[in-house]
């Protein structure tokens, strides 16, 4: 099994926990020295995918095989980033992680603190946890909060496409924002 499909296949494996990427977008970044592959005996174990270096380098998804977890592949590709990051001049490692997702408590265990949390999108009405290594000493301390562990809940999302909300493009931002106020509006009404 070539690199490029074992990626796409964990990923997919993995879809409930990770950001979809399509296979373009992979070839296009393994090329750009940008997905770091974790090997057991010369077979591929997991990756990294991570943007370009600067001020603070984002981790787009990083997914270890489930039968390999916690036998420290992902640390050992965490510690090779950061090495990389901070060979690069990068001052942090930057990341999200879907609130009920267990690989929160890896990021955790690997020193990243939660900045943040923001709310997910519909389908899953999980919060997100904003996860981030200082890997440069600052002049002032990082403001920090206690991670999200709220669960996935899909029960509005349903009754919205049953009440004909339907999502037939990838919204980001604002956009993301109305199409849920719309859906939970509708589903709030419905209560009442």
């Amino acid at each position: 099994m070539s690199d490029l499909t074992y990626i796409d296949s964990l990923q997919k494996k993995n879809a409930e926990e990770l950001a979809f990427y399509p296979s373009q977008v992979f070839e296009r970044e393994v090329e750009n020295f940008r997905v770091l592959l974790a090997r057991v005996n010369g077979d591929p174990a997991g990756y990294i995918y991570h943007g370009s270096f600067g001020d603070t380098l984002r981790i787009h998804q990083a997914c270890i095989q489930y039968d390999l977890r916690g036998q420290l592949y992902g640390a050992e590709l965490i510690r090779h980033l950061t090495g990389m990051a901070k060979v690069n001049a990068s001052n942090a490692i930057s990341l999200r992680c879907g609130s009920d997702i267990e690989a929160n408590g890896f990021w955790k265990n690997m020193g990243f603190v939660c900045e943040r949390v923001t709310e997910g999108g519909i389908r899953r009405r999980r919060d997100i946890n904003h996860w981030f290594l200082q890997l440069q000493p600052t002049l002032f301390p990082m403001v920090t909060t206690e991670p999200s562990n709220k669960k996935k809940d899909a029960s509005v999302w349903a009754k919205g496409r049953k009440k004909g909300f339907t999502q037939n493009s990838f919204l980001r931002g604002k956009s993301t924002k109305e199409y849920r106020s719309a859906i939970e509006a509708s589903v709030n009404k419905e209560r009442e």
